[in-house]
């Protein structure tokens, strides 16, 4: 018989195979391609008509797995189609480096098979109103909305709804954003179900993702916390997914093959035909949006828990309060810290800046230290004693030959939390002081670290963005915002509402004790409504205007952007190559084609790089006409083509 047989691959249809086993849809198998032996899947349709007539290889053998269900197999051929990539490459983010693990003897899944136990916290009148809501209709797709004050309790209500999926044999899965938030989040899961999660993310070891993968296959695995790949494992029986933070920009996968998680696990809640809940303390515009017009549920927390209030909000204008030269913290931030720190409040200074100075120049030659392999100035990083571009990865020293005579004099302009740091040793030298960022807390020894922090036995924290993403630290009373005008100035379509969860999500950090909690903002903008706004208590207000701009401006979520970005090694060879390609597709689309433009990173590892914007109606017509024209279109050598649907960043 004939089969079938996607490859996980730059394929975009299956080839056919010869077999004589009993072969299914959704079967993994070995076959012979090329001189090697590849797996492969039984995929649900054979590839288009060949005129030409090839002799069939054989399977060589078929894997003892459990089989690919068709459901997701359906999700898989959408999903290529709504991110215009072959399906081939969709299968392979289901495998594990091209592989199926076959099954595994049952004793290896112990440790995550014993019985859920009954949890004793007990829920809030609130707590339990929300959870009643989310669990109607649970047996069939529907997105469903848990908003809450940061603090509220939200984790506690969605394990409730996940512990009833779970006692129906199901399987659950939990998207978050970053890896960093697994050990904590860990802590809390095995508090509430007295059973240990697989956690699923690019740092855990080969044999570890081999058993989870082949536990989740079989459903012998019953819960994954997870990032963003998680989402591709091939669950047996999957009841539930949950996406904490979904508002949260980490879910968009920028490398490699470009999607957002979040997105593409409604669609897979869909094809599965089961729940999802989308967890927030400022949901992102296109959730806002669609509960507005009804297509998602929404229940809301309002009361922090054992009500605890939020924090309160002071502006400290620095017009009025000078700053001595080379600092960045006012006399009048110093003595509010201070008044914290007598009261044993910990304190975080908040800058989203890594390294030392975003910004090194000579004051002889007045050169930039600016990478060679990107159009981007490099950061000094103090600790390492090095300057690194944050892109490429590319380092190099400060010592450098000056064009006018001898070294370069070194100008620091700008703080990075390294620069904070080290002033704020210098005004509380008897303080322990922690810098949290993605440079120092994704080593061996960060697990460490959160616990000194939660037991208080760090005083002040300097922290980036990182800081704000759900971590619990029960002593965090005063956050001081370095710098809100560095956040505020940008050319980003999404940085009012990004802006707008950021501080929400950074306030959230204060006062989950019960304590009165303050946050400062540092700021020379006399517009200080601008930052009462985006602290406002009921965050609809500031999302509502903002809906309207969008609207107005025919931008997402009322339109569909792609962006097609044209990198090459040539510059005039690739300004005249963005223009011939856009004169090619131009009438063979749907929508409108905007630029091309010099990407503001323009040169990026060593690769120039051209954007073209497509906008048109959110169908699948603009991709589908766009995956018709893009294979028809012969680049010239060196000139490579990315394709990014729904792009969340334009750089």
């Amino acid at each position: 018989m004939k089969f079938p047989i996607l490859l996980p691959n730059i394929f975009n249809h299956p080839f056919t195979y010869e077999s004589d086993l009993n072969l299914k849809v959704g079967d993994y198998v070995v076959v012979p391609f090329g001189k090697s032996k590849i797996t492969g899947v039984v995929w649900d349709e054979f590839e288009k008509k060949n005129n030409k007539n090839f002799k069939l290889k054989t399977v060589s053998k078929k894997l003892n797995v459990t089989p690919l269900k068709k459901t997701t197999i359906k999700f898989l051929n959408w999903f290529a189609e709504y991110n215009i990539i072959p399906k081939g490459m969709a299968l392979k983010l289901v495998l594990l480096s091209s592989n199926a693990i076959e099954k595994f003897q049952k004793d290896v899944f112990k440790t995550f098979n014993t019985n859920i136990r009954t949890s004793k916290i007990k829920l809030s009148e609130e707590q339990k109103k929300s959870l009643k809501k989310m669990n109607i209709s649970n047996e069939k797709f529907r997105v469903h909305v848990l908003q809450g004050t940061t603090g509220s309790g939200k984790t506690i209500v969605y394990f409730s709804a996940l512990k009833e999926i779970i006692n129906k044999n199901f399987q659950g899965l939990i998207l978050l954003p970053e890896i960093g938030l697994t050990t904590q989040f860990e802590k809390k899961f095995l508090e509430f179900f007295g059973i240990t999660p697989a956690v699923w993310h690019s740092g855990i070891s080969k044999k570890k993702k081999e058993v989870i993968w082949s536990g989740v296959s079989n459903g012998e695995i019953k819960v994954v916390i997870g990032a963003r790949s998680a989402l591709f494992l091939p669950f047996k029986k999957l009841g539930l997914i949950i996406i904490d933070e979904e508002h949260d920009q980490s879910y968009k996968q920028d490398e490699g093959i470009t999607y957002n998680a979040r997105d593409m696990a409604i669609s897979r809640a869909s094809f599965e035909n089961i729940p999802i809940n989308l967890i927030t303390a400022v949901p992102s515009i296109e959730t806002f949006e669609n509960v507005k017009k009804g297509k998602y549920s929404i229940s809301r927390l309002e009361k922090r828990y054992q009500n605890a209030s939020l924090p309160n909000y002071e502006i400290i204008n620095l017009n009025e309060t000078k700053l001595e030269k080379q600092s960045w913290l006012s006399k009048k931030i110093i003595e509010k810290v201070n008044f914290h720190l007598d009261k044993d409040d910990q304190v975080l200074f908040f800058l989203n800046r890594r390294g030392f100075s975003p910004h090194v120049l000579c004051s002889k030659c007045f050169n930039s230290y600016s990478c060679p392999n990107c159009s981007i100035n490099l950061v000094y990083h103090k600790n390492k004693n090095n300057l690194l571009c944050h892109y490429c990865g590319f380092k190099t020293s400060l010592k450098r030959t000056c064009t006018k005579d001898g070294d370069c004099e070194i100008i620091f302009s700008g703080p990075g939390v390294e620069r904070i740091s080290e002033e704020v040793k210098k005004k509380f030298p008897l303080k322990k002081i922690e810098i949290f960022s993605s440079d120092t807390m994704n080593k061996k020894d960060s697990v460490i670290k959160l616990e000194k922090i939660i037991n208080n036995q760090v005083q002040i924290l300097v922290g980036t963005q990182l800081i704000s993403k759900g971590f619990h630290f029960p002593n965090l009373n005063c956050i001081v915002v370095v710098d809100i005008d560095l956040s505020l100035h940008g050319h980003d379509l999404r940085g009012a509402e990004k802006n707008l969860q950021l501080y929400h999500q950074l306030s959230g950090r204060a006062g989950r004790a019960g304590k009165p909690a303050t946050v400062y903002f540092q700021t020379l903008n006399n517009n200080h409504k601008m930052i009462l706004d985006l602290t406002n208590r009921n965050p609809d207000i500031f999302l509502d205007r903002e809906l309207d701009i969008r609207k107005k401006n025919k931008l997402p979520p009322y339109q569909r952007f792609i962006s097609l970005i044209l990198t090459g090694d040539n510059e005039t060879k690739l300004e005249k190559e963005a223009y011939k390609f856009k004169t090619f597709i131009e009438n063979r689309l749907t929508g409108k084609i905007l630029g091309p433009v010099n990407a503001p990173i323009f040169r990026l590892k060593k690769r120039y790089r051209i954007r073209l914007l497509i906008r048109g109606a959110k169908t699948l017509k603009l991709q589908n006409s766009l995956a018709v024209a893009i294979p028809n279109y012969k680049f010239q050598p060196g000139i490579k083509l990315s394709v990014d649907v729904d792009p969340i960043n334009f750089n």
